[in-house]
């Protein structure tokens, strides 16, 4: 049994929880409001579930999923997670982020921003380009005709095997996109973003994407 770390408990993060404590692992979630903010989520997930601060939730998970707004990844906490996975399921929105130079000119990646304040850490890009319901909606076996794929990119080897292991485990294949820089190929505005694709017709829309400017 896997304990997942969740900073973060709102679309995706809950939904991710949904989808882990299905699968036998235990969740530690928060969120910037404080744990006594999750008692619903806590008790609808049931005794493998429990609430904590980022700190906590950073420091007691296996697998650690960051998922909050862009705009606040600096408030993550760094040395716990030294060493560690890091599942990145965040998207740049200028709307709500407000405009960041780098992520503008595409010189890097949202991940690239995560990954250099979390030094130590292996982050990895992974569910950023699937509605939060249909984490557990379309989650089909292994083998299932036309399964769902999922995306991951990272700059290690070994996490990235863990974050596509977990991913195939609540339901989905995977899609390798190379280093962590690769991540581009699934932000929002690309073809792989938002639609149900198989494991050919996701890595054809990466393929395909292109830089916005």
């Amino acid at each position: 049994m896997t304990t997942i770390g969740l900073i973060g408990a709102g679309h995706i993060g809950s939904q991710i929880a949904r989808a882990a404590t299905a699968h036998g692992h235990q969740v530690v979630i928060s969120n910037s409001r404080g744990p006594e903010t999750l008692t619903d989520l806590v008790a609808e997930l049931g005794p493998d579930a429990r609430a904590a601060t980022p700190e906590e939730a950073a420091t007691v998970g296996d697998l650690v999923v960051v998922t909050i707004p862009l705009k606040a990844i600096s408030t993550v906490p760094v040395e716990p997670l030294v060493g560690k996975t890091v599942i990145d399921t965040n998207n740049y929105y200028p709307q709500r982020d407000g405009h960041v130079d780098a992520l503008d000119d595409e010189s890097t990646t949202s991940a690239e921003l995560l990954q250099a304040h979390l030094v130590g850490a292996h982050v990895v890009k992974a569910f950023n380009h699937i509605q939060s319901d249909h984490i557990t909606e379309h989650a089909q076996p292994a083998g299932s005709a036309d399964r769902r794929a999922l995306v991951v990119a990272g700059d290690d080897e070994a996490a990235k095997a863990t974050v596509a292991a977990f991913i195939d485990e609540i339901g989905f294949d995977v899609v390798d996109l190379g280093p962590l820089a690769e991540g581009w190929r699934i932000q929002p505005d690309t073809p792989g973003y938002g639609p149900r694709l198989t494991v050919d017709s996701l890595r054809a829309a990466a393929e395909a994407a292109q830089r916005r400017g």
